[in-house]
């Protein structure tokens, strides 16, 4: 617990942490914003809404899940939390005071999930008063059914996981800023596009964004289509799964790596 503490203090004397923090609001904000805007307007195919209407229980569904769109900057700050201690050259210190490397390597995971946690407890706050404001001002009925609790879990395991996925990226590749575009390539294209095209779907429900998108999937279809994914139960047992492979990954390449 000692060292988890020290990894979360180390984090809190940088900026990054903030700066992540108040990007994530702003894009999930701006996800949340778009959704009450357009909710009811028609749009979709034949006529049919773009997102369902505000005074539905769909819409409310649909909400709860758009926090797992700001994973990818708790992901960078799990990246960060790995490479800056190669960057700045302080992995020696680090391991001289803990000689036990996989106890560092355990320590950064733990900090990872305090991190993951944090961030999706303020989405899901942003996203309550959203859901909050915006459903009794167009005259529905507030609701919290075992599904949107169902929902709002799997954003905060989609955050989590995306962080455990930045502590492993970053051990894996110790270049800060290669670490970084590796995960925003990872998620802004290769995710993207094995879960948007028909053909790769396959595969794509496979992967970290298809097993998250099935433990948050309202089933509201927004014209990319929710067949194609896991159910529900299944989508959390691949999330644990490539939990426990990052793991792993930042423990070996860690362990093994030569620092001098």
């Amino acid at each position: 617990m000692t060292l988890i503490k020290g990894e979360l203090l180390k984090l809190r004397t940088t900026r990054l942490w903030w700066v992540m923090l108040a990007v994530t609001i702003a894009y999930v904000l701006l996800q949340l914003g778009l959704t009450i805007g357009f909710a009811g307007q028609s749009g979709g195919p034949n006529g049919q809404p773009i997102f369902p209407g505000r005074d539905t229980v769909p819409f409310q569904e649909l909400m709860w899940g758009l926090g797992a769109s700001g994973a990818l900057f708790p992901m960078i700050l799990g990246v960060v939390m790995m490479t800056a201690e190669y960057r700045y050259q302080t992995i020696t210190t680090t391991f001289l005071t803990t000689p036990r490397r996989e106890r560092v390597v355990m320590a950064k995971l733990g900090a990872g999930v305090v991190v993951g946690l944090a961030f999706g407890l303020v989405v899901l706050a942003l996203t309550a008063v959203a859901v909050a404001v915006s459903v009794p001002l167009s005259h529905g009925e507030l609701v919290l059914s075992a599904k949107i609790l169902r929902i709002a879990a799997g954003v905060l395991a989609v955050l989590v996981l995306y962080t455990l996925f930045g502590v492993g990226l970053g051990a894996l590749i110790k270049n800060q800023l290669g670490a970084i575009v590796a995960a925003v390539v990872w998620v802004f294209i290769i995710e993207a596009l094995v879960n948007a095209i028909p053909a790769l779907r396959p595969v794509g429900k496979w992967t970290p964004a298809g097993a998250g998108g099935a433990v948050t999937n309202s089933g509201v279809d927004l014209g990319l289509g929710t067949d194609y994914l896991l159910p529900a139960w299944a989508g959390a047992v691949v999330l644990l799964g490539y939990a426990v492979l990052f793991s792993v990954v930042a423990s070996a390449t860690t362990i093994r790596r030569d620092i001098t």
